[in-house]
């Protein structure tokens, strides 16, 4: 029970209430220390994993009492670009397959961007004068900290994007609780709440990646639009600045709503999403708000 306890507890940050016995905590370790945090690990969060930093991109799978794999459905593995040959699996990335509980479209214009916080954030926060939703990384709500305070202090809502942007159908059971775990202490940590939302990495979803999320207490968040954003900094660009202006253009001129995927993790694609903003106009919804949902599991 005890055990139990200070589980539940290290995801919500309470663990400096409990005096923890030398039995029950991992002798503190480096691991894989390779990222530029900002943030540094809190205490409670040490006493609970062992370690004394925030991971790398690889993070260790720390085993939580109220996670059971047995319930978890026994699709197998898959690389990026390797589909199940049937639907049984609920691939999102394969077969635009949503499930009950999915979030994916929205009766208004949701502007959703992934892969921040970054050094452009702030440019993005100071052109917006509306509510979005930001998919973060937790290396980077570590990597910067204060960006992801403001944007949440500012009313926008935090969800989750995993630890590093793995592709998640590729991981065992133990490495996708390990991206999830790692995200959330980083979100809870610096902000002070806990995810209700998350968008897997390349909208790579089947039914495991979504009953292991579920028992976090997480929803899938997937999208109507993809504007192709990322496209401007591929190597040589396979999207050019005018084309998403266009695209969203298009899209506004087409629908009366939809959940609208961009990125805030280059100045390229910080500099569209505010052009971009400018055409969709103020009145939008957050994802809780497009589901009529809550904003975190909980808030301290």
């Amino acid at each position: 029970m005890f055990t139990k306890i200070v589980a539940i507890l290290a995801l919500t940050g309470l663990a400096l209430s409990i005096s923890l016995d030398s039995n029950d905590v991992i002798k503190p370790t480096e691991y894989n220390v390779t990222m530029n945090a900002i943030a540094p690990l809190p205490r409670w969060l040490t006493e609970f994993t062992g370690l004394t930093a925030w991971p790398g991109p690889d993070p260790p799978y720390i085993p939580l009492n109220f996670i059971d794999f047995s319930k978890v459905p026994n699709y197998p593995r898959r690389e990026m670009d390797k589909c199940p040959p049937t639907r049984d699996s609920c691939s999102f990335d394969c077969y635009k397959c949503v499930s009950y509980d999915d979030a994916y479209t929205c009766p208004k214009i949701s502007q959703t961007f992934d892969d921040g916080p970054s050094a452009f954030t702030p440019n993005l926060l100071n052109n917006l004068n509306h509510k979005v939703t930001f998919f973060t990384l937790g290396m980077n709500v570590v990597r910067y900290p204060e960006v992801y305070r403001r944007a949440a202090r500012e009313g926008h809502l935090m969800a989750s994007h995993t630890w590093s942007h793995p592709f998640l159908p590729s991981l065992t059971n133990e490495k996708i609780v390990a991206q999830f775990e790692w995200s959330i202490w980083a979100m809870n940590a610096t902000g002070h709440h806990l995810p209700k939302w998350y968008r897997p990495p390349y909208g790579a979803i089947d039914d495991r990646v979504r009953a292991i999320a579920r028992m976090f207490g997480m929803q899938a968040v997937v999208w109507d639009h993809d504007l192709f954003d990322w496209g401007m900094e591929t190597k040589p660009p396979i999207r050019t600045r005018q084309k998403v202006i266009s695209d969203a253009h298009k899209f506004k001129a087409e629908n009366k709503g939809g959940l609208v995927l961009e990125h805030d993790a280059y100045e390229s694609t910080v500099n569209a999403a505010i052009e971009v903003s400018s055409i969709f106009g103020p009145d939008q919804l957050t994802v809780a708000q497009c589901v009529d949902g809550i904003n975190y599991i909980k808030e301290y």
